[in-house]
């Protein structure tokens, strides 16, 4: 009995190392307060094993079937916007998150400057609603908006991880129930202990990949947006009895820009283009000089020895 019972506990060992796979990302406890969100309908729950087959087999069957699922997405959704009040409209999208069964994670009001004086209030809110009243909740944001600065949305497909960590846990579950029948015929104390070890690890694994299937779950269910409210008037130029400093400012530092523009321009074409051909047309020129040069400086001197001779 002994033996069998180390033999047992010695191919579960063996099953479970062949199962293990690259750990997906553990869910961080401020997962609520990050900027991940999920859009598509949960995958199904996990089958129960068919008689017959081994943990490794249907965890190669559940890997190969991941492009059959629907497809698990996560999404980012971040938006600049400019209204007439931040105020109350960091109110109405708070209300719109909870009007859709969702809620607030955060938001931020705070006063900023603006020219001429004064100050304006200006903010951020992060809210989550659920995944497929995404796009309406976009255009209730985007609505009675002065400009839309930004919008982004970006995705994360996990289905393939969604899926690996499904099949893990089928397998240590298999091998937890293994571990239990083998715990009931174990009669030694030193065999009892052994199993009791591998099968702690087992539950603890068991915990762990529940919560990171739980984490891809709730990531799945709800979408985050991410608002940012800047106030009209911190946009307004400055305009003093119909003269706006704004716009002369403006046009001044564009003349500036094409100034230095053209100047960078012409300092390329001289060095590049203009100095080079410049040398090719002239040092013929300026070696034909020097020769001519060089022999009227001979005759000249032949001429002043004949002449000091005389």
């Amino acid at each position: 009995m002994s033996k069998r019972i180390v033999l047992s506990i010695v191919i579960i060992a063996a099953l479970l190392s062949a199962c293990a796979a690259k750990a997906a990302p553990t869910p961080s406890a401020d997962f609520i307060n990050s900027k991940s969100v999920g859009i598509a309908p949960q995958a199904e729950a996990p089958r129960e094993m068919a008689p017959g087959v081994s943990a490794s087999d249907a965890y190669t069957a559940e890997t190969s079937s991941a492009a059959l699922q629907e497809r698990l997405v996560i999404q980012n959704a971040d938006l600049s916007i400019v209204v007439a009040d931040p105020r109350a409209k960091m109110t109405a999208i708070a209300e719109m998150a909870k009007g859709m069964g969702g809620f607030v994670v955060s938001s931020n009001l705070y006063q900023t400057y603006i020219q001429g004086g004064g100050t304006a209030p200006e903010g951020a809110i992060t809210i989550r609603v659920p995944a497929d009243k995404l796009d309406a909740a976009l255009s209730q944001i985007k609505a009675n908006t002065v400009e839309v600065r930004s919008e982004n949305r970006s995705g994360q497909d996990v289905t393939d991880q969604y899926v690996d960590l499904q099949s893990r846990l089928k397998a240590k579950q298999a091998a937890e129930q293994k571990l239990l029948q083998i715990m009931e015929k174990a009669e030694k104390t030193e065999d009892v202990l052994n199993v009791f070890y591998q099968l702690s690890a087992v539950q603890s694994d068991i915990e762990v990949l529940k919560g990171q299937i739980k984490y891809y779950e709730q990531a799945a269910a709800l979408s985050a947006i991410s608002v940012t409210l800047i106030a009209e008037a911190t946009i307004k130029p400055i305009e003093i009895g119909g003269w706006k400093p704004q716009g002369v400012a403006r046009d001044a530092v564009q003349a500036l820009i094409y100034f230095f523009q053209g100047f960078v321009n012409f300092l390329i074409w001289l060095v590049i283009f203009i100095l080079p051909m410049l040398v090719l047309v002239l040092l013929p020129f300026y070696l034909v000089f020097l020769g001519v040069r060089g022999v009227v400086r001979k005759n000249r001197a032949r001429k002043a020895a004949k002449v000091s001779k005389e």
